[in-house]
Order: C-alpha cells, then structure tokens, then sequence
C-alpha cells in the first residue's frame, strides 16, 4: 500500500524529457527522429534496389536449364519473381515518393507553400531565429526608456513595429536599409547563424542565440532635438562633444530627411536626386568646408607644439597701400578682413592676433612654421597631409578616428578625411593661406574643427577619439599639447568671446548672468565654384560660361559660410562645439554661428551637462496661503 501512495505522490512531470535535459530534447527529439526516418527511408530504398537487380542474376535451377523460353515464362517460379519484380518497383516509387515529400517541405515548401508559411512560426528553429533577429532598444545617454531613441510598439494591427523618437533628426546617424549602413544596422549583432540542420541539432549542443540587448548611446535626446531645431531653414551641421571622453552629445546636418521617406526604393532615389539640398548627406561629418579663421586655432597649437608661440612679425606703415603681408615679390597681399591692419603695429602677440583675427599674423605664422611642422600637427589631429591638391581629394573615410567596439561601427560612422596641402610646390601665398584657414586648407569638416577644439579643451592636452557607445572606456587618440599648454591655450580662446573687442561677443551677451566663461573663435570663409539651381531644383545653365569637364555651360556663384568653434566652461570644459550655417549671404561667423553655440550651451546647462556648479538654481516654492476656517 505505502509504495502505491508513493507512486500516486511521485510528481511524475519530472521525468519529463524537457526536465531531465535541460529542454534540449525539444529540439533534439525530433532531430534524432527525422535522421531515423531519413536513414531507415535509405536503408528501404537500397534493399530494393539490389533485390531488384538480383532477380535478374539470381541462378537458376538444373531442370530449369535447356528448357525453351515460352517454358521458362510459364513456371511458377519465373511468374512469382516477375510479380515480386513489380510490387518491389512499385515499394521503390513509393519510397522515393516519401524521399521527395521529405525534401520538399525541408526545402521548398517555406518558400511556395502559404499553409507552412503560416505554421512555420511554431518550428522552434525559426522561433529562436525570428527571436534574434529583433534588436534591442537604443537608449540615449541617461538610460531612461523615456528618452529611448529607437523602440518597439503594437500598431493598431496588433504587429510590432520598429519606431525612432527622433526620425528626422537622428535620421544620418541611424540610417536606412540601403546605402552607407548606420547605427540601426551595426550597432546590434544581425549576423545570425543559419538555421541548424537536423544532423547539427543532435550531436552538438545548441547555444541559446545572443540577445540583441539594449544599447545605451552618448546622444542627449533632448539636446539632439535642440540643436536640430537650431538650424531650421538653414543648412550646415553641428558638432558637440565632451572633450574630456570623446561623448558625441549631439551631431546634427541639415537638411535631413525622415527615415519613413527613405523605406521605399522610389523615396530613396527621390532623396538622392535631390541635388540642391542634399538630404542624404551628412554635412557635420563627410562635407568639405573652407574652416575660415576657425582654423587659426590650428595654426596656433602648431605654433606651441613648436615652441614658438613667441614669434612676432615686423609691422607695416598705415599708410602701405595696401597695408598688408606680401609673401614674396609680385605675389597678392593678404590682408585682415574688412581693410583693417591689425598686424600693423610692432611686435603684435600671438594672443592679440587670436583675439581680433589676423589674417596677416598667422599667415606669417604659418610660414615661420614651415609646411613639416604644420604636417606633424595636422597628423596629430588625425588630419592628412599631401603634396597636390590632387591628393587632398581622393583620401577617402577615417574610422580609425572612432573609439567604437567594433569595426563596422566605426565605418558607419567614418568621417570624410580631412587634408591640408603641404606639397614643395605650394607657394609662400598659398601656404600662408591655409595658415589663417583659407585656400587649399578647404578640406575640413565640422567633425573635423570640433575635434580641433576639443584637444586644448581637454585638461590634459589630449584629443580623445570620438565614442558613441556609452558603455566603453575612454579612449585617446594622441596627446596634442602639454596640459600646461593646454591651459595656454584655453585662454587665449577666451579673449575672443570674454574680452572687449574678441569677435565672439555676442556669446557673452547671451550668457550673461548664468557665470559660464567660454572660448571659441570665429570664422567667415568665401567659397567659389558652388553650383546655382532654379527654383525647381534644376541646374542654372548659360552659353557664355566656361565649360566644365563634362561639356556643359554652367553658372556658378560664390557663396559665405559663417563658423563657429567653442569650448565651455573655460576651467573644465564638457561641450567642444562646431558650428557652420552655409550661406549666410553678407553677415559674419560671430553673427550667425555663434549665437547659435551660445543657446546651445544654455541647453546643455538646463540638461545639467556644464556640472553641478552651473545647474540652474529651482526656483522656491510659493508658500502655500493658510486655509480660511
């Protein structure tokens, strides 16, 4: 009696095969019993097939030999084996008919036959696949699943679809299915195993497919729309970072597009034809830009990584005409922006310079420097120096510039390569040229000049390759400057938008009152040869033009870009900023690009990104009024 109560007690449901393995006889069992079927299907098919032959060899017997053949097909063994002969042809049709369903739905029914396709979703294989094959959610840099970027949610047909929180303006880092792939496509693992064969399933053991988990990015949801919304109705691009790590905190081109645009095949060749606006491309990372006096930031760590930031230039007579450096005799003067002489004086300090922008300084500087010196600088900055301006145009992508996890990020990613011309052939002219940022130093993007900006900002003096995983460690990319230097450095930055007569004032004005200190510089570059269109988009052509390399008349006209590079706060800087707004018709980098960094660093400090020091303060809440009786 007592063992029947046990076996009555016993929780048989342990015993069960999922139990006992682990759940891998869920896969392993019908595994296992379809190579048994397949080999005893085999197995079935070559008996019958020899036994088939073997009756046409099969001896015969003594009284059976010389008999004639109308005899032989009458005796009672030649009868039965012609009808064994029969139903074994026939055993073999129908093997090979089961042989043939069996291929069938292993290989040919998931793509012609609906009832499979509809059923497929309970094969575990497929499961575990399809389960895969979903990527994680994209969380901005504070983690929160209210700041997600990139998600899931139940549309109204109850299916699940893939959503962006911001599809136009994270639109060139997340990219599309077609094209240069982006963080949508790499950052999550899409490389899954085929689906296993019956064979692999019963003799290996099958790890669980990796999870596409979450991914938490550097991006600032709230910042990213903020700076997208700064460049409404214009076109440029936007660059902030931490200096200190390399954060990407916001990074934005306009125009863009949205994602939802760029899902069809026809919306995305419409986008691409769109030549006057360029949606597709992403103008903060893989644009050319003439960087204007932004680039005398360049110029000048050159200069301290020399150790000849000291150097001083005769002055010219106010009364020159033109007041201005001539390089060599015959060349064209250059001249400070607007006819001013700043560099007339005796003696004018490389501070002075940085701080009322003269051209004529840093052209000389550039040359004092020689074209070797500037070339170990630009590969400091990860910038690539060339002997023609041939060269400078065919340097491809730089994803080594990238601290990422792994190589198809950091090509996602890639900017366009920046270069210089430092070739003999170059002339006193030109080189000083691309001294203040002008000419051929017309290869940089804003990518680029934040990166600039972003080696004195740091307190070490370092350039700190740029991350957009939050998760991975800081990585450095070189050490540009000494750390005292690099203080130097900072403060001669800042008497452009600190002191009286800088050309970045209009930053001090916007921060007045919330005792944020910054540096920066100011740039405003001319630029020839960009292409005219009609107000249809067409390509403005005439007859009395030069022609170009493909034989077409076309209008070109010249255009002004206004720049602005910025790093705040001054004593420890988190935000290096870059700022280009095309176009700007007859203003100034200091009138149009700068205001714009300003605001910028207003909604980091509302973010809480300058620190605690300069969080704004809560206001107090009112006293509550006392309650009549």
């Amino acid at each position: 009696m007592m063992s029947i109560a046990f076996l009555l007690q016993f929780d048989w449901n342990k015993l069960r095969p999922e139990q006992l393995f682990g759940g891998q006889v869920l896969e392993r069992t019908p595994a296992g019993l379809s190579i048994v079927f397949i080999v005893g299907i085999g197995i079935l098919i070559g008996f019958l097939v020899l036994s088939f032959f073997d009756n046409f060899s099969r001896p015969t017997f003594n009284f059976e030999r010389g008999l004639p053949r109308e005899v032989k097909r009458k005796l009672t063994q030649t009868i039965t084996n012609r009808s064994l002969r029969v139903w074994q042809f026939v055993f073999i049709l129908l093997a090979f008919t089961v042989f043939g369903f069996q291929v069938y739905w292993t290989y040919y029914a998931d793509d012609s036959n609906e009832q499979f396709q509809a059923l497929a979703y309970k094969d575990l294989r497929n499961r575990r696949t399809s389960a895969a094959a979903l990527r994680g959610w994209m969380l901005d840099r504070t983690g929160k699943l209210g700041a997600s970027l990139a998600y899931y949610k139940v549309n109204g047909k109850g299916e699940i679809d893939r959503t962006f929180a911001l599809e136009k303006e994270m639109a060139h880092f997340l990219g599309t299915e077609r094209g240069t792939p982006g963080l949508e496509r790499t950052l999550y693992n899409m490389n899954a195993d085929p689906m296993p064969e019956a064979w692999e399933i019963l003799t290996k053991y099958k790890k669980p497919e990796p999870e596409q988990k979450d991914v938490r990015i550097t991006i600032d949801r709230d910042l990213q729309a903020y700076v997208a919304k700064q460049l409404e109705g214009k076109q440029g691009g936007i660059v902030v970072m931490n200096p200190q790590t390399g954060d990407v905190l916001a990074m934005y081109s306009n125009p863009s597009y949205n994602l939802s645009d760029a899902e069809t095949l026809d919306g995305y060749l419409k986008l691409e034809a769109d030549k006057e606006h360029k949606p597709l491309l992403n103008r903060a990372t893989r644009e050319f830009y003439i960087p204007g006096s932004t680039f005398k930031t360049f110029t000048m760590v050159s200069a301290y990584r020399a150790g000849r930031q000291d150097l001083t230039f005769p002055g010219r007579p106010s009364s020159a005409d033109p007041p201005c450096y001539t390089p060599f005799r015959g060349s064209k003067p250059i001249c400070d922006a607007g006819g001013s002489c700043h560099a007339c004086s005796e003696n004018i300090p490389i501070r002075e310079a940085y701080k009322v922008s003269s051209n004529q300084y840093f052209a000389q500087l550039a040359n004092a420097l020689g074209r070797d010196r500037l070339a170990e600088t630009a590969r400091i900055f990860g910038i690539t120096p060339t002997d023609t301006p041939e060269e400078a145009l065919s340097q491809g992508f730089f994803a080594e510039i990238w601290n990422a996890s792994n190589r198809r990020i950091a090509n996602s990613l890639a900017p366009a390569r920046s270069t210089i011309v430092t070739g003999k052939e170059l002339t006193l002219f030109d080189f000083g040229q691309e001294g203040m940022g002008q000419g051929m130093a017309g290869q940089m993007t804003p990518f680029q000049m934040a990166l600039i900006a972003s080696a004195p900002a740091n307190l070490q003096g370092r350039l700190m390759k740029p991350k957009i995983e939050a998760d991975i460690p800081p990585q450095m990319f070189s050490q540009v400057l000494t750390p005292q230097q690099a203080a130097i450095v900072r403060e001669i930055m800042s008497t452009v938008t600190e002191e009286s007569g800088g050309t970045g004032g209009r930053v001090k004005a916007k921060l007045a009152g919330t005792g944020i200190t910054t540096g920066g510089k100011t740039g405003t570059a001319e630029k020839d040869g960009v292409p005219a269109y009609d107000r249809n988009g067409r390509r403005i052509t005439v007859t009395k033009r030069k022609k170009n390399e493909a034989g077409e008349w076309i209008s070109y006209r010249r255009r002004t870009d206004g720049w602005f590079v910025c790093i705040a706060p001054l004593e420890s800087p988190t935000l290096a900023i870059a700022v280009v707004v095309e176009d700007i018709g007859g203003g100034y980098g200091g009138t149009t690009a700068a205001p714009i960094a300003a605001d910028v660093i207003l909604k980091a400090r509302e973010l809480g990104l300058l620190g605690e020091k300069y969080a704004p303060k809560q206001a107090a809440p009112a006293p509550k009024k006392p309650r009549r009786r």
